[in-house]
């Protein structure tokens, strides 16, 4: 019986994939579980609820198997808006062989915009070992023949550390715009879960052994929501947006404890290039929170609002740095 169209999945420790081979376009999506911290956005984002959230295996507040994902073959399509939307980089899909992403090919699915620049004039290169050590991905390195410093973008998550340790001279500007809290106040005593799946260690354990955060480094993948004892806990809710002339009904999840939970990361606003789509919206609409709702599915009737006209406020400010670590 041929095999054609039908997705064939393998998985291990460290990496799982579906391959798919059509008649002239040959499928492969890959995971890397390494990279992966289960941060939900993939399974949030998945048009297809193809992607699930693996959750943690906690001892004494400590993670001893890290949360992750995984993925239905069967409902699988291989668009690629879990490969745009991951924070990480820890998905990548080829077909033919070749680097390609449906969603953003066929104009579905927006770029998010994120970047890491790096002055040279700007740099103290007696710093390059600090900074190359503080990269919490690696991705940061000297080329000694050129005599600068090195990105490898592809891998690169934004996280700003090397813009606090090289004293401004990388410049990081990052997709999601939001906030992270803190309230060790409502942690399960002794739990250090969400330090040790933070990918940036904004959430860290400072020189006393406490739980500490760095909010300036925060990519808000939301990963220490997920892993935290205190469960997130949401309601369905529904809504309406308008697509190329069609209203649409989806429905999303509310959160409806936040009062309750030690850590909350809110996203406010993505930056992206244009697009208008549905698959675009209903993402945005399930990603963000309650302050970005309506910015891009009705944006002359948000213009209203004021908590856009705040958001739009704080667009023409420079960040707060006060909250950096030194």
């Amino acid at each position: 019986m041929s095999q054609r169209g039908i997705a064939q999945k393998t998985k291990d420790e460290h990496t799982m994939s579906i391959r798919r081979g059509m008649m002239t376009r040959n499928y492969l999506m890959t995971w890397d579980l390494d990279k992966c911290v289960g941060c939900q956005i993939g399974p949030t984002a998945c048009p297809k609820e193809a992607l699930t959230h693996v959750p943690a295996v906690l001892e004494n507040g400590r993670i001893v198997k890290k949360s992750s994902v995984e993925v239905d073959e069967k409902k699988c399509v291989n668009c690629g808006i879990c490969v745009v939307s991951c924070p990480t980089h820890a998905i990548d899909i080829t077909i033919n062989g070749k680097p390609e992403i449906p969603v953003i090919e066929y104009e579905a699915f927006p770029e998010l915009i994120a970047k890491t620049i790096f002055r040279r004039e700007l740099f103290n290169f007696t710093l390059k070992d600090f900074v190359i050590d503080n990269c919490p991905t690696g991705v940061i390195s000297y080329d000694e023949s050129r005599d600068t410093m090195r990105i490898d973008f592809d891998n690169c998550i934004h996280c700003r550390q090397c813009e606090v340790a090289s004293k401004g001279a990388f410049e990081v500007r990052q997709p999601w715009a939001g906030s992270v809290t803190l309230e060790t106040s409502r942690c399960v005593e002794g739990c250090l879960a969400c330090a040790d799946i933070c990918p940036t260690r904004a959430l860290h354990i400072n020189d006393d052994g406490r739980l500490a955060l760095a909010d300036y480094y925060c990519i808000k993948c939301g990963a220490c929501m997920q892993v935290c004892p205190i469960k997130p806990v949401y309601e369905d809710e529904t809504f309406e947006f308008e697509s190329q002339g069609m209203k649409l009904t989806r429905t999303l999840k509310k959160l409806t404890n936040e009062d309750q939970l030690p850590v909350r990361v809110d996203r406010w606003r993505v930056n992206h290039t244009p697009v208008s789509s549905a698959a675009w919206v209903e993402a945005l609409r399930k990603l963000s929170d309650d302050k970005a709702k309506m910015v891009e599915i009705d944006r002359k009737r948000a213009l209203r609002r004021e908590d856009l006209i705040r958001a739009l406020k704080q667009d023409k400010v420079s960040p707060d740095r006060s909250n950096r670590p030194k």
